[in-house]
């Protein structure tokens, strides 16, 4: 039987495929303008074709999605897909556009489940939508049009507060936007009569960078962990080896965001982090700071990957610097209200622990509505939602990825 034949050959072979198809349309241009670039330094005076690619929607997510049911039947954990169980499984229109990456152990076993399927709970479901528009269009919408587009496309015409301002206007807007979208898709797949898996958990709470990264775009961080970090041998080689393994894997997670230097120099930082923390806990003992001084742990932490946002939002790595020298002092006057933004952006870091609970307790709330109640509840937060909202159709920031 084909269930009962795995051999590695064919493993390669698909696994080539997939993400050889993902490096063509993504990567080409990144390579030859590289490739172009080495030899014009070489003196050699050749012009390496171009190819103009239209990129299909989706392609980096259900590439990874491919890879872990290629894996997954390789190892004997499922058994092959029909094409209409495997299409379905991959472009799957709630998560096709941004995720979150779903396994095909996961997902594809309950879409090939014969049981009838029905709404999951409903009440959280609408909950959800409800929280995913205050997230997306009001919040991230207006961190967006008030201070992160403005200052990042011309930090050194604002004041050095302002500058500021939008440094951690950025962290919260991305997880504003990406998180708010995972609530939305979640809602969606709910009342598809899907579960998805849990995509955030209170990232800015970690104490440090290996627990940021076990809370934030949680299903990328374990598909990288699972698909690269281990089969580069992970920590069974050695601490030396370990350590590369991991920079290695984070390098490759920035350009799979894209292919520009701004998200290598992204994800080497993280690599560098976590490295660095690392030899700390081998050094000093195991999160030695965080057992001691944890806010302290989070504020460092936190501050860490703001620093790394400001390359990840910069068009390139030249305005990422121009960013950094303008957050240094810039002698412009102060037109818009930092100081209250500030204040405002430390008020909401301290009271993270307490807006997920919150949040979550306003949702079971929804179950003791009598049904008449829900729906204007939930029609009223949208309209006023909306009405509060800047105009127009936000864009979503993990859309280009």
């Amino acid at each position: 039987m084909l269930d009962s034949v795995r051999p590695k050959r064919w493993l390669r072979v698909g696994l080539l495929m997939a993400v050889g198809n993902l490096a063509v349309f993504k990567y080409f241009d990144f390579f030859r303008e590289s490739a172009q670039a080495a030899l014009h330094a070489l003196g050699i005076a050749a012009i390496l074709p171009a190819v103009d690619f239209l990129m299909p929607v989706g392609i980096s997510f259900y590439t990874f999605q491919s890879v872990s049911y290629l894996v997954s039947l390789y190892r004997g954990e499922l058994r092959f897909a029909r094409a209409r169980e495997l299409g379905l499984f991959l472009a799957f229109f709630p998560t096709l556009l941004a995720g979150p990456i779903c396994r095909a152990t996961g997902l594809l076993e309950q879409l090939r489940s014969g049981e009838r399927r029905h709404i999951l709970q409903l009440d959280r479901a609408l909950g959800l939508i409800v929280l995913a528009l205050a997230k997306k269009l009001w919040l991230a919408g207006w961190l967006a049009s008030a201070w992160v587009d403005p200052v990042f496309s011309a930090p050194e015409t604002y004041h050095v507060l302002e500058v500021w301002a939008a440094f951690y206007a950025y962290a919260f807007q991305i997880y504003l936007d990406f998180s708010g979208y995972t609530d939305l898709v979640t809602a969606l797949a709910l009342l598809l009569g899907i579960q998805l898996p849990r995509n955030f958990d209170a990232p800015y709470l970690a104490h440090n960078l290996r627990d940021f990264w076990r809370c934030w775009h949680m299903s990328l961080s374990s598909w990288i962990r699972d698909y690269i970090y281990i089969p580069l041998g992970g920590n069974r080689l050695g601490f030396a080896r370990a350590q590369l393994n991991l920079l290695l894997a984070m390098v490759l997670s920035g350009l799979w965001h894209g292919a520009s230097l701004k998200y290598l120099a992204w994800g080497g930082m993280h690599g560098l982090g976590v490295v660095g923390l690392n030899l700390g806990d081998k050094l000093l003992g195991k999160e030695a700071l965080s057992r001691r001084l944890t806010w302290l742990a989070r504020l460092l932490t936190f501050h860490y990957v703001c620093l790394a946002w400001v390359f990840f939002r910069a068009p390139s790595l030249e305005d990422a610097w121009s960013f950094l020298e303008a957050m240094a002092g810039t002698d412009q006057e102060l037109t818009l209200n930092a100081p209250g933004f500030l204040a405002l952006s430390v008020a909401a870091f301290a009271a993270q622990p307490y807006l997920g609970t919150a949040c979550e307790r306003g949702i079971a709330q929804l179950g003791r509505l009598p049904w008449w109640g829900k729906p204007s509840l939930l029609a009223g937060c949208a309209l006023l939602i909306i009405v509060v909202s800047p105009p127009g159709i936000p864009g979503f920031i993990y859309y280009q990825f």
